[in-house]
């Protein structure tokens, strides 16, 4: 390994010394769905792929071991944005991480792979009129890149993958607990949390993760690190995409702030976003494609009228909040989290929209940890993954270095309130349960607050599940940005790949279903440009 080490070192120092001016393929941002895209276009020896990054590396303890991973949020790897205050968190600015390194998100995540719901990929058929994007279809491609590490479910998993993906090893003994916890209150328990549990109403099961002999498995290292060693595909860190360069309405290009000053490449073939639900429609604004309403007072060109743009933004939120301290501590083992249920707050939705998560440890932020918790506690974190309340992305100024204002809407719709309340009610049943009686000394948070007391908890609990996407969503209508073919309405050579295209946020953590979307990214890309 250490000779392929210095070999795609050296070969990236050399290519990163001598960039072109032209590449086939640019692709912006190396996370869960850039990284695939890179890799899948890369793959023919005879295409020139330029991926760019904003961040670093991501050779470091803090993302390698799947355990450290709250340890990179407020550091160079996080982009740190925060919300516009919002009255309904009681006037907090919502911190909103997104990883800032090769990999992105999947180098500073938990590791969790959560496939998404049936029910959410049949929607993303339906709202591009294309059966591709249905569960079937998707079920396909998972089973063609998973290399599943649990237990048997040839209908549904698929071995042998790039993607190595395993159920928790050696759970701390509090995790199955949980799921005795969680089958006690009428929630059933499975095997796989992807599996069969995804079809149906939910339940409750060991979580799938992306950690393989205790080593974080990000997108970035499973499907570009193999290929640093080829001449045609080169990475550059460090690289802050800035604007799209255009002929008309195609995109010839990009600009990028490399080094300390701009820089302009083209691409011959097509560019492809892959930034995030934030800089995404950022950069897409900056290029002139927005809503003429809002870029014009900006003195920004016009390249085409898009008012979807930046709409629809989506998120997760969880409280941190829910503690118990242990009665004798026991030390966290994989990512802190081991298992994980979907439930609904209501039996009429067709949906589970509840999924909190064990977490071995105290889960607080700054708010409830003003109250003191032990140091051993261990969490279940009520986490809302339907969210009602859709937020906005703007631009606050032409230059790229203007920050973006994101009213991310938190509790906008007054249901998402509701529902988060029903999660907390049943989060502390299962905490309280006789299963995990032997782990528990005492209820340490919310305890027993109530009513308006219990809501005001609330406001300051909630934190975002790092699940932001939706803002340049798929679809037919003139508040769509992308086709289902991932095209960008209006443009020629310009894609997107990444969580942004989601019409909504799936049900669960999104590094899977953004890996599901680098993957038809790739496959379209390939079969329009005969490769």
């Amino acid at each position: 390994m250490d000779a392929f080490e210095d070999r795609a070192r050296a070969n990236q120092l050399k290519l990163q010394a001598d960039l072109k001016s032209h590449y086939d393929f640019i692709v912006c941002g190396s996370g869960s769905s850039g990284s695939v895209v890179a890799r899948r276009l890369a793959e023919p020896p005879g295409v020139s792929v330029l991926l760019l990054e904003a961040g670093g590396s991501d050779d470091v303890p803090a993302v390698m071991n799947p355990l450290l991973w709250p340890t990179n949020l407020g550091t160079e790897r996080d982009w740190g944005f925060h919300g516009v205050p919002n009255p309904r968190l009681n006037g907090r600015a919502l911190p909103l991480s997104m990883g800032k390194v090769l990999g992105g998100g999947s180098s500073i995540n938990a590791s969790a792979w959560s496939r998404g719901h049936r029910n959410d990929w049949d929607y993303f058929a339906q709202q591009t009129d294309d059966a591709a994007w249905g569960y079937e279809s998707v079920l396909a491609i998972y089973r063609r890149i998973e290399d599943w590490q649990g237990t048997p479910d040839p209908r549904r998993r698929g071995t042998g993958g790039l993607v190595h993906v395993e159920p928790a090893q050696d759970p701390n003994p509090i995790a199955p607990a949980m799921l005795e916890g969680a089958r006690s209150v009428g929630i059933p328990t499975f095997d796989d949390q992807n599996g069969e549990m995804m079809e149906g109403d939910g339940g409750c099961a060991i979580a799938n993760l992306r950690i393989r002999d205790g080593k974080r498995q990000s997108i970035f290292r499973t499907y570009v690190h193999p290929l640093m060693d080829r001449p045609n595909l080169t990475v550059l860190t460090q690289a802050l995409v800035t604007r799209i360069t255009f002929a008309g309405k195609r995109a010839t290009g990009v600009e990028f702030v490399f080094d300390g000053r701009v820089h302009r490449i083209g691409a011959a073939r097509e560019v492809v976003l892959s930034l995030g639900a934030m800089h995404t429609p950022k950069v897409l604004m900056q290029s002139g494609i927005g809503d003429q309403a809002d870029l014009g007072p900006l003195g920004i060109e016009m390249v085409q009228h898009a008012p979807g743009v930046g709409r629809n933004f989506q998120d997760h939120i969880m409280v941190a909040g829910c503690l118990w301290e242990y009665e004798t501590p026991l030390p966290p083992r994989n990512s802190l989290v081991e298992a994980t249920f979907f439930w609904k707050s209501d039996a009429s939705l067709d949906t589970p929209d509840l999924q909190p998560f064990q977490i071995e440890a105290p889960y607080v932020n700054a708010e409830t940890a003003r109250l003191n918790p032990p140091a051993g506690c261990w969490s279940i974190g009520p986490g809302l993954v339907r969210p009602r309340s859709h937020g906005r992305i703007r631009l606050t100024g032409p230059d790229p270095m203007d920050p973006l204002e994101i009213d991310a809407n938190t509790l906008g719709d007054p249901a998402d309130l509701k529902a988060l309340l029903t999660c907390i009610e049943l989060c502390r049943e299962i905490g309280n349960s006789a299963a995990l009686r032997p782990f528990v000394k005492r209820e340490v948070m919310p305890g027993g607050l109530r009513g308006a007391a219990l809501e005001h908890f609330v406001r300051d609990a909630i934190v975002t599940y790092f699940h932001q996407a939706c803002t340049a969503r798929m679809g037919l209508d003139e508040m769509s940005v992308v086709d289902g073919r991932l095209r960008v309405h209006g443009i020629d050579n310009l894609r997107i790949a990444d969580g942004s295209v989601m019409p909504r946020v799936t049900t669960g953590n999104t590094m899977a279903p953004c890996v599901v979307i680098g993957e038809r990214a790739a496959e379209l890309l390939k079969a329009t440009h005969g490769l």
